[in-house]
């Protein structure tokens, strides 16, 4: 029996799709979801995440958010989340590039915009990552 696979952002819906396999990043570590799996809820951190469908893996990167898992369904939360072949690599460097530059530049900033523009540099990160990951 697959599972069926739901990643959802504030913006839109990344991805919707029936699969064998799905690991996703967790503030605890990488959880993996098979079928059959024990109903569970866990709090996403910045990563891959992995999606494996008829023996092939596509990798997305997600960033906060929540996971949860009931009845051979994933429903993902995320803050964040993009497909590899969505992600535009010299946007995102020039976006990774300008957030460490406010942040070395920073003096009297807000903490929450301070926490933003970390946020900002690791997603980013995590995009690079994934795109990069078959060179």
């Amino acid at each position: 029996m697959p599972l069926t696979l739901e990643i959802v952002t504030p913006e839109a819906r990344v991805y919707s799709d029936t699969i064998d396999t799905v690991v996703i990043p967790t503030t605890t570590g990488e959880v993996g979801i098979l079928p059959g799996h024990i109903p569970l809820l866990t709090q996403i951190e910045n990563g891959e995440l992995r999606v494996t469908k008829n023996g092939v893996t596509h990798w997305l990167a997600v960033s906060g958010g929540f996971a949860e898992v009931e009845d051979d369904k994933v429903h993902v939360l995320a803050e964040n989340a993009i497909t590899e072949e969505k992600i535009d690599e010299h946007a995102v460097e020039a976006a990774m590039q300008r957030a460490e530059q406010q942040l070395k530049d920073a003096k009297d900033i807000d903490p929450q915009q301070y926490e933003h523009l970390q946020n900002l540099v690791r997603y980013s990160g995590v995009q690079l990552a994934v795109k990069r990951r078959r060179r």
